[in-house]
């Protein structure tokens, strides 16, 4: 049987992960509330970390996806071309902005349909998610 922490942390990873996706679910808040109920810092930082870029790899994934079945209707319009081009140009830049609620989700997954370099993905993307946590982390102290 698992102990009541590996449970919670366990709770955290998962309202993590499904926060990270574009459901409407605040991981801020989850991982506020298991500092707040004495889950050790970095085991808070690690799990809700951990849920919350394997669900950006999992946008980044389905935004390949939906990319592979939508790339000749966005190509065949002026409107649709435009959106790559502007798409590709700035979306490095992007993702410094991929921490932000409601934004931050469908521009990891867009980042997918962009095929940005999964590891600039990876560090930027999921870097901001780690500091957003740290942050909070310091913002209770």
């Amino acid at each position: 049987m698992l102990s009541e922490s590996y449970l919670n942390e366990l709770a955290l990873f998962f309202w993590a992960f499904l926060a990270g996706t574009v459901l409407p679910f605040s991981s801020e808040v989850a991982f506020a509330t298991a500092l707040a109920n004495d889950m050790p810092a970095l085991n808070a930082l690690f799990f809700a970390s951990l849920g919350n870029i394997l669900a950006i790899i999992v946008n980044y994934f389905l935004g390949i996806f939906l990319y592979t079945k939508t790339r000749l209707k966005l190509k065949s319009s002026k409107t649709g071309r435009r959106a790559i081009f502007f798409g590709k140009k700035y979306a490095y830049y992007s993702l410094f902005l991929s921490w932000l609620p409601v934004i931050g989700d469908p521009i990891t997954l867009v980042a997918g349909m962009l095929k940005l370099k999964f590891i600039w993905f990876i560090i930027i993307a999921g870097g901001f998610r780690v500091l957003r946590y740290y942050i909070i982390y310091l913002g209770m102290l």
